[in-house]
């Protein structure tokens, strides 16, 4: 058995030097030395129940590309990875690792496996040994669309590719990716890191067609099935008094165009959503509105707030609400918050105020939780004087309507956001598969 957990403790890469990151938009992960990533790995205990396989929405193997990754052996850690993992590439760096959370060793020291990085640490040591292969199916004779180019679609698209599909994916947008490409930043996410990818999904057969914003209720014609992974392209507004006013934008506006404008888009100075000299209000406490934290500062904001309407999670590693193995919702903070932030909680926003049609401040209000005597939503109350926060620029981040979709035929399946609600990208791509793996069995049984 073994028992290296017991001597050896969990080490992460860390983060690049916040005098040194907030002045680029370069990924803020570090990564350890190939010795330091393989004793970390070694730290697994190869639980005979594995509850990170359990919690994780991909069915990762992680005890055995831990074994592998340890004995540096990457080539067979990568084909464990890839067995149920098609963009490991994405989740090492953005995921929030269940499966961390629900490692036995976070249970007993709070110091889980280092899942997440030794993910990356694996995919990036198989680009670098050309371990990872273009594969060239057999046709089947059979054509599928998938509408939507996230997460999702990408992970639909490369396993029915795999079965001998000839897939078409048709994307709104200039390029593929979705959130992994115009919401989540480059300090998270180089999108080269995306386009590597890519590259390989193009050699492999995939139609990528963008510019194409397909009418749901007019799909296109000549396809034995489709794939529908839209996500949630809808953001929740607030529609207080102000709402109009120049300065107030939801949070994709400003964090889709950033990364836009690194990859060579041009704006007019009107166009902009930039925080340059200005004091910044994000309402939303979620990864969503950290990421603007950390592209205001980038921007050469004066100043950023953060609001949340809910109560402060709980501080500490464990959630009584929540408890082990199930994935703790306790307070959180980021690289980005760690860069500067005025955070607050139980705020309740009331008016958007300006003077010449630009946004000045924002009238609000701090609130309390009463329990509804009837069940249900709690009940939220005053519980001090409204006030004006400075600002100049207030993003929404608020999350996502989940979109409503048409009647559709027997041969169309959802995935992904579009079928469950704004959600995790791990989730999206699980839903992807599993989108793949409905489709592979239904023409299968109707050509019977």
């Amino acid at each position: 058995m073994n028992n290296k957990f017991l001597t050896i403790h969990r080490q992460e890469a860390g983060y690049r030097p916040i005098h040194d990151r907030i002045h680029d938009f370069g990924e803020v992960e570090q990564t350890l030395n190939s010795k330091d990533r393989r004793t970390q790995a070694s730290r697994c205990m190869d639980c005979g129940v594995p509850f990170c396989h359990w919690a994780c929405p991909l069915g990762n193997k992680l005890p055995e590309w831990n074994d592998a990754l340890s004995k540096g052996d990457y080539e067979t850690a990568y084909r464990l990875l890839n067995d149920t993992n098609d963009f490991p590439e994405f989740t090492g760096r953005i995921c929030p690792a269940l499966c961390e959370k629900a490692c036995v060793l976070n249970l007993m020291s709070h110091e889980p496996t280092t899942n997440r990085e030794n993910e990356a640490a694996i995919t990036e040591m198989a680009f670098q040994e050309n371990l990872v292969h273009v594969v060239q199916p057999v046709r089947n004779g059979r054509r599928v669309a998938v509408i939507g180019a996230g997460p999702a679609g990408l992970v639909a698209a490369n396993r029915l590719n795999r079965m001998g599909y000839a897939v078409t994916v048709f994307e709104r947008c200039e390029n593929a990716g979705g959130l992994l490409r115009y919401g989540i930043p480059n300090f998270k996410l180089n999108k080269a890191i995306i386009d590597r990818r890519l590259h390989l999904l193009y050699e492999e057969g995939i139609d990528f067609r963008y510019g194409e914003d397909i009418d749901l209720t007019s799909l296109p014609e000549g396809y034995d099935a489709y794939v529908v992974s839209t996500g949630t392209p809808t953001a929740r507004d607030l529609p207080v008094p102000g709402r109009e006013l120049r300065g107030v934008h939801f949070a994709l506006d400003m964090l889709s165009q950033q990364n836009r404008i690194l990859a060579g888009t041009d704006f007019k100075k009107d166009e902009l959503v930039n925080a340059r000299d200005k004091d910044v209000l994000v309402i939303g406490g979620g990864d969503t509105g950290s990421d603007c934290i950390g592209t205001a500062h980038r921007q050469g904001c004066r100043s950023v707030t953060q609001i949340e309407i809910m109560p402060k999670p709980p501080v500490g590693p464990d959630d009584p609400h929540n408890p082990w193995p199930n994935y703790p919702r306790t307070f959180k903070t980021t690289s980005s918050h760690e860069e500067g932030c005025t955070r607050r909680w139980n705020v309740n926003t009331l008016e958007f105020i300006g003077k010449d049609g630009r946004l000045t401040g924002v009238k609000v209000q701090e609130i309390k939780w009463k329990p509804n005597p009837d069940g249900g939503r709690p009940i939220m109350e005053p519980a001090g004087k409204p006030e004006v926060i400075k600002c100049e620029l207030a993003l929404l981040a608020m999350g996502f309507v989940k979109p409503e979709m048409p009647q559709f035929a027997d041969n169309v399946f959802t995935a992904g956001d579009a079928a469950t609600g704004a959600s995790l990208v791990v989730r999206a791509m699980a839903g992807g598969r599993k989108a793949a793996a409905d489709i592979d069995n239904y023409l299968n049984a109707t050509n019977k």
